[in-house]
Formats: C-alpha cells, sequence, structure tokens
C-alpha cells in the first residue's frame, strides 16, 4: 500500500459537479445529495487501511453533520480489476454490514476523482451551501486509534461552518492509501 497525502487545494474552490450511480444502480449527482447546509465528500475505499480505520467515525460524523443539514457522500475510485475487494458487489456488502447512512458511489471511470484532484483513501472535501470548499483535510488527529484522537479537526470545521465561525486555514492534509488508478 502505497502512503501519500492528499493535495492542497484552493479553499472556495467551487465543488466540480458529478452525476454517479451507486452499486444498486441509484443515480446521485453533486446538486441533489448536498444538504441546506453543505456537503462531505470523501473518496474512500473498502480495503484501504487507513479508510478502513476511519469508516466508523465517518459513518457517526455524517450523522452528526446530517443532523446540522450538511449531507454526506462517499465515492469509491478504485474501481479496479487488481482490487476485487473495491468491486461495486462487495461495496454493497460494507453498505450493509456497516450500516452506511449515506450515498456510497461507484466512480467507475475515475473522472469524478480526477475533476476533484483525489489522491488518496480516504480523502476529505467539506463544502459550503454555495458548493465552495472550506475544508480539504484529515478526519482528525489519530487515523489509526480513535481512542487517541486529541483534535477532531473536520468535526470542528463542521462546527465552524454552521455557527458562521472562520474556518482555519491551517489544515492537515488526509493521508491513506494511493487511488489505484487505472492508466
Amino acid at each position: 500500500m502505497a502512503l501519500v497525502e492528499s493535495i492542497n487545494v484552493k479553499l472556495g474552490t467551487k465543488m466540480p459537479s458529478f452525476t454517479l450511480k451507486d452499486p444498486f444502480g441509484k443515480t446521485f449527482s453533486g446538486g441533489n445529495v448536498s444538504g441546506k447546509k453543505g456537503l462531505l465528500v470523501t473518496f474512500t475505499c473498502n480495503h484501504c487501511p487507513y479508510a478502513l480505520a476511519v469508516w466508523p467515525r465517518l459513518i457517526e460524523l455524517s450523522k452528526y453533520a446530517k443532523g446540522l443539514e450538511i449531507e454526506t457522500v462517499g465515492i469509491n475510485p478504485n474501481i479496479h480489476p487488481d482490487y476485487p475487494e473495491d468491486a461495486p458487489a462487495q461495496m454493497i456488502q460494507k453498505i450493509k454490514e456497516w450500516h452506511i447512512p449515506f450515498p456510497y458511489l461507484v466512480d467507475e471511470t475515475q473522472d469524478v476523482a480526477r475533476r476533484f484532484q483525489a489522491q488518496c483513501t480516504p480523502d476529505l472535501y467539506l463544502y459550503d451551501s454555495s458548493r465552495e470548499l472550506v475544508y480539504h483535510g484529515r478526519l482528525d488527529d489519530n487515523w489509526k486509534d480513535a481512542k487517541k484522537v486529541t483534535r477532531e479537526e473536520l468535526k470542528e470545521a463542521i462546527d465552524c461552518l454552521i455557527s458562521d465561525q472562520p474556518i482555519s486555514e491551517k489544515q492537515h492534509p488526509s493521508m491513506g492509501c494511493s487511488i489505484k488508478w487505472r492508466e
């Protein structure tokens, strides 16, 4: 597993448009998944140890955010023949097993990941109600062990967004396995 970090995407960047299907065949677009106050977009997968470690925290944070009118969408760009555990059929199993409460979409062509400039799983983006990027960084300060987390940076950004407080521009990159690009 090649460890990489998310790249610096300029805050204020407009969210790229996208239309993708979930593994059940239902179509979603960026416009119809956004909440009244914003959208959390996470590029993730089923097999990466970094993604696996934060999935439970991401699911809980998505429930918290939904209560604040911020929706969440997961996008799996690792649809690659060398990684069968990330295939749509396996995504269905994970949706059921983990009770994922938000759309978990298939980026078959990897075009959406490229438009967002996603690099790793997980790669997290928080957009405001105008679909402008306000946070692009890690979930918290300890990807490996939830019990050792001292700062929930993404949750702090959500709280600032909701309360119209400034979100720190000092954002630590997310890190994880590289996206498995099909060149």
